[in-house]
C-alpha cells in the first residue's frame, strides 16, 4: 500500500475550504477590519458580501486606487487556514496570493497598499 499522506493533504484542504464556506460571518468580520484600515488610507472599498447587494459563496472585498491615468483595483477575501485561524488572500492568485493573517489588520493594509502603489506606478519599482 502507499503513503497515506497526499490524501490526508488533499482532504485536509476540502476541509478548510468548507470551513471558509460555513463560517461566512467570521470572513465578513475579517474583511470588515481590513476596510476600515484600507478606508483609512485613502483608498475606496466595495463590499461584495452583503447578501442584499451581491449575494456571493465567497466574501469578497474590491479595493479601488485612482491614479492619474487609470484606476487599479484588488480583490481580497479571507480563508480558513490550519489551526483555526483566518489570513487574507488576493483573490486571482489562490493559495499563492497570502497576503496576511487576519490577527495583524495594520501588515495586512500595508501589504494592499504597497501591492496598490505597484499596479498604479509601475515604472517606479
Amino acid at each position: 500500500m502507499g503513503s497515506l499522506r497526499p490524501m490526508i493533504v488533499h482532504a485536509g484542504r476540502y476541509l478548510l475550504w468548507w470551513r471558509t464556506l460555513l463560517d461566512r460571518a467570521t470572513a465578513i468580520l475579517h474583511l470588515e477590519l481590513l476596510a476600515a484600515a484600507i478606508e483609512s488610507k485613502g483608498y475606496r472599498c466595495i463590499r461584495h458580501y452583503q447578501a442584499d447587494d451581491f449575494p456571493t459563496w465567497v466574501p469578497l472585498l474590491w479595493i479601488l486606487a485612482f491614479s492619474p491615468d487609470d484606476h487599479v483595483r484588488l480583490t481580497v477575501s479571507v480563508r480558513a487556514t490550519a489551526g483555526r485561524k483566518w489570513a487574507y488572500y488576493e483573490t486571482g492568485r489562490g493559495r499563492h496570493g497570502h497576503l496576511s493573517p487576519c490577527g495583524d489588520t495594520e501588515r495586512a493594509a500595508d501589504q494592499v497598499d504597497a501591492l496598490l502603489k505597484h499596479r498604479m506606478f509601475p515604472s517606479t519599482w
